[in-house]
């Protein structure tokens, strides 16, 4: 329910905006209005005074008389009487029916005028397509067109820019997709040959010490649950790509869950002597997607346990204040830079980009948290500074 009033809120925004812009761009096109306005007076006139001519000069003027001798000396010559022979034919050929020629005079000249006319209006859609082409080329530069259009040289140049910025994300995000996954295949053989070459001895070396099994044991079985941890980031890579998120809208109690979370957060939490302190007001409730929420929140939280200090304390709180359920938690941990942090939700972004790292999982974590959020109506934004980092979650509150 909270899905469908938000894109229709959507909708309303987006409307308006384009209401106002087109208002906007009614005032930018005077120029071409009025460069139309003066081209056609022009036209207009000059059909006018062609026409006028045509009937002065051509059916009523002097051309009658060039007519009647061009006759007279060509056709007539050697007749007698010739001048009234030429006369009259002029008159049953041309004079008797004068109406129509002036007619298809008239049509003729408009019919000229026309084309010229149409021929300027082409001009400007020829331009507007040249823009066009230019916005599927390499390097074309921007768009040039005449003064008249400058509303859509901007709008086209516009376009090209964001055309080509979603064509450099796309084009890095690919990259940072390859560069993953070849570290994943790196990583994916080191745990894969500790744990062959760890059950391997095991077999070969039935007489070592229970000490040894149990140690061996062990490791192999860390480097397995290592192995299982980097074929869900492979899984997830590929769910992220070829699906998109959608939601089951329930209406859950938040504050039950975020406590549920934390609570089951213990175990890794103990890993590293982290503490809780927490602020959660009681019953807070929002309709949303359960599974999801529930992934966002734990994803924060695992963020804010692999990128603690030891012994350091965990910071959560949720309350709802100004109209929004506001949910915040803050880990002390290592600085993190403002140019990698505005780059944190990125897809396959990792803040370390060692693939030996532990804590690093496949870029996607966050990236599909801001989705989730986003679809909920909400907003989810990162600060680190002096040794701390935070993340802020904010919900319209129902």
């Amino acid at each position: 329910m909270n899905e469908r009033k938000t894109d229709s809120e959507a909708n309303i925004n987006i409307g308006s905006e384009r209401i106002v812009s087109g208002k906007k761009s009614g005032g930018r096109y005077r120029s071409l209005k009025a460069k139309i306005t003066v081209n056609t007076v022009v036209m207009i006139g000059l059909a006018m005074v062609v026409i006028q001519l045509l009937y002065r000069f051509v059916f009523y003027g002097h051309f009658a008389n060039w007519v009647v001798v061009f006759l007279e000396h060509t056709m007539f010559r050697g007749y007698d009487r010739a001048y009234d022979r030429a006369l009259e034919v002029y008159r049953l050929t041309v004079r008797d029916h004068i109406e129509w020629y002036y007619m298809a005079g008239i049509v003729l000249v408009f019919a000229v005028i026309l084309w010229i006319y149409l021929n300027g209006f082409i001009k400007y859609f020829n331009r507007i397509n040249s823009g066009i082409d230019a916005l599927i080329e390499e390097n074309a530069g921007d768009v040039r067109l005449p003064s008249e259009l400058r509303t859509v040289e901007l709008k086209i140049n516009s376009i090209k820019r964001t055309l080509e910025q979603r064509k450099m994300d796309a084009q890095l995000a690919e990259q940072r997709k390859n560069d993953l996954i070849v570290y994943l295949d790196h990583d994916l053989k080191t745990p894969l040959t500790s744990v062959i070459g760890y059950l391997t001895l095991l077999r070969d070396e039935p007489q070592i010490s229970q000490e040894l099994r149990c140690r061996y044991t062990g490791i192999a079985l860390e480097k397995a649950e290592r192995l299982e941890d980097l074929i869900n980031e492979f899984f997830d890579i590929t769910r992220f790509n070829l699906t998109s998120l959608t939601l089951e809208t329930e209406r859950i109690n938040l504050s039950r869950m975020l406590e549920q979370l934390i609570s089951e957060s213990g175990p890794i939490l103990a890993e590293k002597e982290l503490r809780w302190q927490t602020d959660i007001a009681p019953g807070i409730e929002f309709a949303g997607d359960a599974n999801k929420l529930a992934r966002v929140f734990d994803n924060l939280i695992r963020n804010a346990v692999n990128y603690s200090y030891a012994g350091s304390e965990i910071y959560f709180s949720a309350q709802i204040t100004g109209g929004q359920i506001r949910l915040f938690i803050k880990n002390h941990g290592k600085t993190i830079p403002a140019d990698k942090l505005e780059h944190l939700f990125d897809q396959f972004y990792r803040v370390d980009a060692s693939r030996a790292s532990a804590t690093g999982g496949a870029g996607l974590g966050l990236a599909i948290a801001k989705e989730i959020v986003e679809l909920h109506g909400g907003t989810i934004t990162a600060e680190s500074a002096e040794e701390s980092i935070s993340f802020l979650v904010a919900f319209p509150a129902d």
